[in-house]
Parts: C-alpha cells; sequence; structure tokens
C-alpha cells in the first residue's frame, strides 16, 4: 500500500461518508475564501463580522444536520476563527436548541425559520458576573405582573446578544409560591425596553466575538415569552451540553490549523543551510502535534457517532471538551515555537488560536469542573460540595 498523506491524519476521511466530506468540504471552501481573509482586522478591531451572517444561512449551516456534520461545520469554522464557530453554536444549539427542546409550538413557528434563514440571530444569557460555574446561585428575578414578567439583574458573557434579535434569558422566579425560585427561561426580543446588551470590550481572547453583558432594569416580558417547558437548572444545561458537543469539534479544527501552519513554515523557513522542518527537536514536535490532532479528531467522532445512536452521555461530553481543548492549547503553543518571530505577528494563526483556546478552557464548563464531572462519574463520590 502506498503511504498516507500525512494531512488527512490516520486516514480519517475513510472514516466519512461521501456526503459528509462533501459538506465538510464545502464549507472548508467557504472559510477559506469569506472568512479568512477578514480574520486579522476584525481580531484586531474585536468585532465580529456580521456581514458573514446571512452567507452562513446560503451555505447551510444553520440547517438541521446530523450530530457529525454539525461536527465537521464547527470543525471548519474553527480552522478560520473560534468567534465564528462559537457565534453559530450559540445561534444554533444554545438559543436554538432551548426553542426546539422548550419552546411552545407558537414561539418555534415565529422564531426557528427566521434564525435558520440567518434574519434573526439567537443569543443565550445564563452567566451573570458572580454565577459562572455554579449558575443554580443565579440572582437574576423574574417577578410576576399583570400579563407577564419583569426580569431584574445583570449578565455576564452572553455571546451574540449585542446583534442577537432575540435572547434566551435564564431568571429565577421572585414571588411566593409553589414553583419559587424555580429557574424559567425567558425570550427577550432585541428593542424590549429595560434590555441593555452591552459590549464586553478590551478582551485578550476571542476578539472576534460579540461577547456582551445584559442589564435587565425592570425589562417587561410577556407571559408568552416564557418557555413553557424549561423548568429547573437542567433546562439550560441541557443546551449546554448541546454546545459543548461543537467545542470538541472546533478545538480540534483550531489544532489542526496551527499544525498545518506549522508544518508548511518548519519546510520553508531555513537556518543552518536546511530547513527547519530536518532537525530533530522540530520534528519531535512535528510528531508531537501530529498525534494530538489524530487523538483529537479520531475522539470527536466517536463522541459524534455516539450522539448519532442516542448513546452520548453528558459525562462523555465532559471527557471530549476537556481533552481536545487541552490538546489544542498544546498543539498551538508548539506551532508557535516552530514559527518563532512571525509567530507573534497577525500574519501566521497559532498565537490568536492559543489565545482563543484560553477562553475555551473556561467558557461552557471549566477545565476543573469538567474533571470533576468526570471524577464523580468515575468514583461516585460527588466533590463540587
Amino acid at each position: 500500500m502506498p503511504p498516507p498523506n500525512p494531512a488527512d491524519y490516520a486516514r480519517f476521511d475513510d472514516l466519512l461518508s461521501p456526503d459528509e466530506r462533501a459538506l465538510r468540504d464545502k464549507v472548508r471552501a467557504f472559510v477559506d475564501e469569506e472568512v479568512r481573509p477578514l480574520v486579522p482586522e476584525c481580531y484586531e478591531r474585536g468585532v465580529f463580522p456580521a456581514q458573514l451572517i446571512p452567507k452562513l444561512a446560503a451555505l447551510g449551516v444553520f440547517d438541521e444536520h446530523s450530530p457529525v456534520e454539525d461536527g465537521l461545520i464547527g470543525h471548519e469554522l474553527e480552522r478560520g476563527d473560534a468567534g465564528l464557530r462559537s457565534f453559530v453554536s450559540v445561534h444554533v444549539h444554545l438559543a436554538g436548541s432551548a426553542i426546539r427542546f422548550f419552546g411552545s409550538d407558537a414561539q418555534r413557528t415565529r422564531y426557528l425559520p427566521v434564525m435558520a434563514a440567518g434574519d434573526v440571530a439567537g443569543a443565550f444569557s445564563l452567566t451573570e458576573p458572580g454565577h459562572g460555574s455554579d449558575p443554580g446561585t443565579l440572582e437574576t428575578v423574574a417577578r410576576p405582573v399583570p400579563g407577564g414578567y419583569l426580569l431584574t439583574g445583570h449578565k455576564r458573557w452572553a455571546t451574540n446578544a449585542t446583534i442577537a434579535g432575540v435572547t434566551v434569558v435564564w431568571a429565577r422566579l421572585a414571588e411566593a409560591g409553589t414553583d419559587a425560585g424555580e429557574i424559567r427561561g425567558f425570550l427577550v426580543e432585541r428593542d424590549t425596553p429595560g434590555f441593555r446588551p452591552v459590549p464586553i470590550e478590551q478582551k485578550l481572547s476571542f476578539r472576534m466575538s460579540a461577547s456582551s453583558e445584559i442589564f435587565l432594569e425592570d425589562c417587561f416580558v410577556p407571559e408568552s415569552q416564557l418557555l413553557p417547558g424549561a423548568r429547573g437548572l437542567v433546562a439550560p444545561l441541557s443546551c449546554l451540553t448541546e454546545a459543548r458537543y461543537g467545542i470538541i469539534w472546533g478545538a480540534a479544527g483550531a489544532a489542526e490549523a496551527c499544525f498545518e501552519e506549522a508544518l508548511a513554515y518548519s519546510l520553508e523557513r531555513e537556518q543552518f543551510g536546511r530547513p527547519i522542518g530536518g532537525f530533530q527537536l522540530t520534528q519531535e514536535k512535528l510528531a508531537d502535534m501530529y498525534a494530538a490532532v489524530v487523538q483529537s479528531k479520531l475522539l470527536a467522532l466517536h463522541l459524534g457517532r455516539l450522539k448519532e445512536r442516542r448513546a452520548l452521555h453528558h459525562t462523555a461530553v465532559s471527557l471530549g471538551k476537556r481533552t481536545n481543548v487541552r490538546h489544542a492549547i498544546f498543539v498551538a503553543r508548539t506551532a508557535r515555537t516552530i514559527l518563532g518571530a512571525r509567530g507573534v505577528t497577525s500574519e501566521a494563526v497559532s498565537l490568536r488560536h492559543a489565545a482563543n483556546l484560553e477562553s475555551e478552557l473556561t467558557y461552557e464548563g471549566t477545565d476543573e469542573v469538567h474533571a470533576l464531572v468526570l471524577g464523580r462519574h468515575l468514583t461516585g463520590l460527588d466533590a463540587f460540595r
């Protein structure tokens, strides 16, 4: 047999169907042609390229896909930048899943078609300044009033909120009663009085993402905007499991982009009379990076196949998210060392990916929290409290 093509990473493509490969290739071409030219300036300016939203819709990214197809889309989008993959993840798998899983028929009819068309962007707001890893203690309250609820509170790190047409806001019922203190979800539209999303500035990571905080100041939400099927913390956490699955693939895409950049540079850059890829220490780095990329992609695909069979447990998502983000950070940092000084400029991608991955190490469940999820699964002992 001929030797495997190094760019195919352990014959990964053999494990995909023709339709899956075609979708992957279509999204990759879009990222190469439409996204990557925009990234350096958008990242430096700290803005999300909202002009891509209708193009993503036309590409079919917001349509319903199998779990592996969804994963391949996230993989390719994050090869461009995590901010783009995060936009799609929040739009489709946080806001969209909340409406699909817990919305009324009228809510699904009203929002899902326009979200799929890219006419309305979705956001999701659970985290608060003092409540991240322990969202069950959130302080935003919803006070029942005639015809609906008044929302009051302060949210933070709500991706897409400054550009979204609808934001899923999670709050605690404030009044006495059988459901007092219960966490519920509300659909808050952009121009609702008392709803004030504000961009988070001075970020050193995820700069091409519309990260937002939200001030809710007696924000009236009609009864019709309450998600009827969302009761308790399990509702937002189930949405987060959907999004965390996407991070598994996205981190693998970032790792792949960094590895490919470092490999190409090692064959072009000459020192001491030959390409630096010919030196033993560089080859060891490339071998370790290659192994990490292979492991990440195969783990992502395995979990995707489990998800297609409805056999993916949430602890496996924790395993995948924690493992692949760790792999990707290692690859990005190692790639930067091969790139040398070029690696600290926007001409290269690896340091930007490394910075983004620092956020991914923390958001949607920190590295430590996922370790405790796995520890509890393995031992039966709860180390959270």
